[in-house]
């Protein structure tokens, strides 16, 4: 009878487990419509102010654009952008993965460090040398407990300062980018310097400038990579959810299998401690008789 006692335990638990990774399921389905509509919709528009912005640079000097300046690359400094929680499958471990690709491989003749968005990646990088914060960074409010864009602005303005100061020569975003809920792409996005486009054809090039290139170029360029660096957090958060959906609802899955097989052990050991209880009263009863 306790391997019966000890059965129905595990029966409540898987059953416990199930309700909450299905109650998790349905949290981030409901989240995830709200991140997956706020990503689809910023897509164009950013999408094709990073097109005119590649353009542009490629028709200004380097006296006119400081962000497409192109140094030899010593310092690198990577933007890492994971979740705050976990419980979403492979979602921070292929970032952190990756990130640790670029520190190895990509930029192993480089002094290289990281920028942290995200509790995951900066538990793994904060106790190393990789680690990459300075005082005004430490002051900002995690961007994922008020998601908006003046918020990432900020972050974005402190990235674009390090740049000019010549304390990074390139900037790399990683991130997950959304595709659907059940699948994300990760991305190393270049974020500075900005890589000119190679324009070919009659139209390269042809722009008319109100009121002024320098002045458009003063305030299109850094508003642009603000909007790039917060559709890459965004992404990231709408492939956070679409991930967590999916791994709650394989793991309620595999919960409810367990479940099954758990209560056929169940019955399989009840009717075995029912059979033996029949054989010792028909036993003893023989005894009797004899």
């Amino acid at each position: 009878m306790a391997n019966l006692k000890e059965i129905r335990n595990r029966i409540t638990s898987v059953g416990s487990t199930m309700q909450i990774t299905s109650a998790m399921k349905m949290v981030s389905a409901a989240k995830l419509k709200r991140a997956q509509d706020a990503v689809t919709q910023m897509r164009p528009y950013a999408g094709k102010l990073k097109e005119i912005l590649e353009n542009l640079s490629a028709t200004l000097d380097l006296s006119e654009n400081a962000y497409s300046e192109q140094r030899e690359v010593k310092n690198v400094l990577l933007v890492g952008i994971t979740s705050n929680r976990g419980l979403c499958g492979g979602f921070n471990n292929n970032i952190i993965k990756r990130v640790g690709v670029l520190i190895h491989e990509d930029y192993k003749d480089a002094n290289v460090q990281v920028l942290s968005i995200g509790k995951k990646i900066r538990d793994v990088y904060k106790r190393t040398e990789f680690n990459y914060s300075n005082d005004k960074i430490e002051q900002m409010e995690d961007v994922y407990a008020d998601l908006r864009f003046d918020v990432v602005a900020q972050l974005a303005e402190e990235i674009i300062q390090q740049f000019h100061n010549n304390s990074f020569d390139k900037i790399v975003l990683v991130y997950n980018r959304f595709i659907n809920a059940a699948s994300q792409s990760i991305e190393s996005e270049q974020f500075l310097p900005i890589v000119p486009t190679a324009n070919e054809g009659e139209n390269a090039g042809d722009y008319l400038f109100e009121p002024s290139k320098m002045e458009i170029v003063e305030d299109l360029i850094p508003k642009s990579l603000k909007l790039q660096l917060f559709k890459a957090i965004r992404d990231s958060f709408a492939a956070e959810h679409g991930a967590r959906m999916t791994a709650m609802h394989k793991a309620t899955d595999n919960a409810n299998e367990l479940q099954k097989s758990l209560k056929l052990s169940y019955n399989k050991a009840r009717q075995a401690a029912i059979t033996n209880e029949i054989l010792e009263i028909v036993g003893g009863a023989e005894a009797l008789n004899g």
